[in-house]
């Protein structure tokens, strides 16, 4: 329950919150391209800390994606990978905007 609302604090106090692992790729390349658009963004390494198993247990209940990197933006769920890379840059930067982190 704790890490619950660990995550659910982390993505309601950040415009942006990734929850990543250190090693991933993928979250190497969400982290790049927030940082090509200049966004500003939380991360937790969860490979890094020491309930990072129950917080991505919690991310799974909260989004049903276990997997990293689990993107929000303005509190809203957008996904991974994926789903960021394949946002237009125009939509990217709509969302950015209102969530206050460009």
């Amino acid at each position: 329950m704790a890490a619950k609302t660990k995550a659910q604090g982390i993505i309601d106090q950040h415009p942006v919150a990734v929850f990543s692992k250190s090693y991933c790729p993928y979250c190497k390349a969400t982290k790049e391209l927030l940082s090509k658009v200049g966004a500003k963004y939380e991360v937790l390494e969860l490979d890094q800390i020491d309930d990072g198993s129950a917080i991505q247990d919690a991310l799974q209940e909260i989004t049903n994606q276990r997997s990293v990197p689990n993107i929000f933006i303005g509190k809203e769920h957008i996904g991974g990978n994926s789903d960021i890379q394949a946002l237009s840059k125009d939509a990217l930067n709509k969302k950015l905007t209102a969530a206050g982190a460009l």
